[in-house]
């Protein structure tokens, strides 16, 4: 059951609400089409949806289903992503313009420029990288499992992880590991999360239980300040977007405050009305994700449009990396 939308998330009043939906449902259903929305998308999207969850989830549902129509309300790179992992099937995305900034961060030939200068170094990308960079990779991974993934690589090997700077600082200090190398991209809007942000809503909302995205600028913060006993241990935690949803689903805390991009709190809320959910900053909205409108996605619909495409030789490397990464264990829901 999906949750009600409340007056200052709606984008669409009730009446048109539900005469969207019920063409967007009807449409899809004519066309035998699955509906996949990422959890920072507007919440009409994320109601209307088969489902919704993180890119890598949406991708192994994309490969599991039986449709032959995906359309992914996402940006581009998860897209391509399900495009990967469901090559026989079409893939749609109602606006290719929505792209990413981290993904962009860091291209195929500069991949190549960097494991040139690091010969013998194993590359781990984040899957929110392009097919292209995916396919110069060794092995991908989601932000839940990163951690995971360096340690299946031998000790003595060293790893060019790319693109988040953040997540990679995240991995290195959990793991231990020296010989990893970082490249220097980052999401805008999770590096805007900054640790005067934690600061302020922490003192707004001294006992409110703690869930941050291992993107965020203020990650480093937040475990510095936890390890000094500024912030509660046992109220702190650094989880991908699907831990936070397992861990909204589960948490009695009368208060959590949520470090990531503000399109999650409409599931967080829905998922449990006993909580409140705040964001740690509430300018994080990715101009990306909500590209995908209502209209747009409708659009894409009634004209049987917005095909993604991935050349088969890219395809098949990129795949590769991402099977690898699945291979050594990833969570169900757990991706980026």
């Amino acid at each position: 059951m999906t949750a009600a939308l409340s007056n200052d998330e709606r984008t669409l009043d009730a009446a048109a609400y539900d005469q969207w939906a019920d063409e967007v449902r009807s449409l899809a259903q004519q066309r035998g089409a699955v509906i996949l929305a990422h959890n920072y998308q507007v919440p009409e999207i994320q109601d209307v949806a088969h489902y919704t969850g993180d890119s890598l989830y949406l991708s192994r549902i994309a490969a599991q289903t039986d449709a032959g129509i995906i359309v992914f309300c996402g940006v581009h790179f998860m897209a391509e992503t399900a495009k990967i992992l469901s090559p026989d099937k079409r893939v749609l995305l109602p606006d290719h313009a929505a792209g990413c900034s981290l993904a962009d961060s860091i291209n195929a030939d500069q991949l190549r420029a960097w494991k040139a200068e690091h010969p013998g170094a194993v590359v781990v990308s984040y899957v929110n990288t392009t097919a292209a960079v995916k396919a110069e990779t060794d092995i991908c991974c989601t932000s839940s499992n990163a951690a995971d993934v360096v340690r299946s690589i031998p000790e003595d090997t060293e790893i060019l992880f790319c693109p988040d700077q953040f997540l990679g600082a995240h991995v290195k200090r959990v793991t231990g590991r020296d010989n990893i190398q970082i490249w220097a991209g980052e999401c805008h809007v999770h590096a805007g999360i900054s640790p005067a942000d934690v600061r302020a809503k922490v003192a707004a909302y001294p006992d409110a239980e703690i869930l941050v995205h291992p993107e965020c600028g203020c990650t480093t913060s937040v475990l510095d300040l936890m390890s000094a006993g500024d912030l509660p241990a046992d109220r702190t935690r650094v989880l991908s977007t699907g831990g936070m949803v397992e861990a909204a689903a589960k948490t009695r805390s009368r208060q959590v405050l949520v470090a990531t991009e503000t399109g999650i709190l409409h599931q967080l809320r829905g998922l449990n009305d006993k909580s409140e959910f705040i964001a740690m900053n509430d300018r994080a909205t990715c101009r990306y994700m909500k590209m995908i409108t209502p209209a747009k996605l409708l659009a894409t619909l009634r004209d049987n449009t917005g095909d993604i495409d991935v050349p088969a030789g890219i395809a098949a490397k990129a795949r590769a990396a991402v099977e690898r990464m699945i291979a050594i264990g990833s969570p169900s829901r757990g991706g980026e």
